[in-house]
């Protein structure tokens, strides 16, 4: 295990899509499959599973949980979920009326816990939030200009803007204003806008390549993304863009803020990447938890002569694997490239220090958790 990991759970033989903690970071929840599995952290060990929450029929696509405990999870089955926890451990489901008729993909809770959204390949978000009368979910849609699946949503801290990011590469921040549960006074001086009806397009941004994964700075009034291309950016009320690319290449797929002129980044490279803001920009800063092994490579022999390998600190290299699977039938397992064996679906914050995130924990293809210090 390297420095900067601090915790590293296996939960499972299967891709573990999103994960997410309660707010005192007691209660972890994952999806697995149709399922949300509940776990409870304990000092030492393994988390112990106290929950399976299964009323879906189809891969649960997304999960989070609430200031006040409320898990909610949507799925490919077109359905999201709220489960409230009960004195006893267990959790009793409450129907959400979503009203799509394409597959749930993102959730997220607002600031205050009374309402979240939810994104679907149906051209829509559903803002949703709880009618007392008759003990359920209902929804509002904000529809247009969306025309492409939505990856991913970020609430602003002040519970109203809902920035999200999709298929048809543009990033757009709506306004989430429910009648009734929210107040005018959450956005007053903001500078994005002056007014906020439900379902206003406040901004809209483009890029080109899918966005897989987005996130607010509300304290310096910026929103980062990430895509497709490997590209990190960060926008502003000016509409000027930063953008600063992933040397590797690969798509990123998730980004937290860390501190007002950092960011850590998570996608197909199997470790958490940093960015920061410097005197020219945002750039690449360092690869976290991607150990190298710096002994001798094996020898290759090709028509009788030994071939090095001419990078050895590089890692294992694409070329390098195949060689290894042409002379050996394996690869090599002298170099440990990082603590996913998979890509990160979804990095999150795990703890904070004045407002600034000291750790962030990541789930996995591999079925992992782990918690990296940064």
């Amino acid at each position: 295990m390297s420095d900067s990991v601090v915790r590293d759970f296996k939960l499972a033989k299967a891709p573990v899509y999103s994960h997410c903690f309660s707010q005192d970071r007691s209660i972890l929840a994952v999806t697995l499959n149709t399922d949300c599995l509940v776990y409870r952290l304990v000092a030492h060990g393994k988390p112990q599973l106290i929950a399976t929450l299964a009323d879906h029929d189809k891969t649960v696509t997304s999960v989070d949980i609430s200031i006040h405990g409320r898990i909610v999870t949507c799925s490919q089955d077109r359905n999201a979920i709220v489960w409230e926890p009960l004195s006893d451990g267990s959790y009793k489901p409450t129907l959400v009326l979503l009203r799509i008729n394409r597959a749930a993909t993102c959730v997220q809770w607002a600031p205050s816990g009374y309402k979240f959204a939810v994104g679907s390949s149906a051209r829509i978000i559903a803002i949703c939030y709880y009618e007392q009368e008759n003990d359920w979910w209902v929804s509002k849609h904000i529809k247009k200009p969306i025309k492409s699946t939505i990856n991913c949503l970020s609430w602003h801290p002040n519970g109203i803007m809902l920035a999200c990011g999709g298929t048809d590469g543009y990033v757009r921040a709506f306004s989430g204003f429910v009648k009734g549960l929210d107040s005018k006074e959450q956005v007053a001086n903001s500078p994005w806008a002056d007014k906020f009806p439900f379902g206003a397009l406040i901004r809209e941004w483009y890029d080109g390549a899918w966005i897989h994964g987005i996130a607010w700075r509300g304290s310096q009034e910026k929103l980062a993304f990430v895509t497709h291309s490997g590209t990190f950016n960060v926008v502003d009320p000016s509409d000027e863009i930063s953008s600063a690319e992933y040397p590797e290449g690969l798509p990123l797929t998730s980004v937290v803020w860390v501190n007002d002129h950092e960011a850590a980044c998570g996608g197909y490279s199997c470790h958490p990447i940093l960015f920061s803001e410097g005197a020219r920009g945002w750039q690449f800063a360092k690869n976290i938890d991607k150990s190298v092994d710096t002994r001798a490579p094996v020898a290759a022999s090709f028509n009788g002569e030994e071939e090095q390998d001419e990078n050895p600190s590089f890692g294992i290299s694409a070329l390098r694997k195949f060689k290894d699977l042409d002379l050996k039938g394996k690869v090599s397992t002298q170099v440990k490239e990082s603590t996913h064996e998979n890509a990160i679906t979804e990095l999150a914050p795990f703890a904070e220090n004045s407002g600034n995130v000291t750790e962030i924990s990541s789930s996995g293809l591999d079925g992992k958790i782990v918690v990296y210090r940064v």
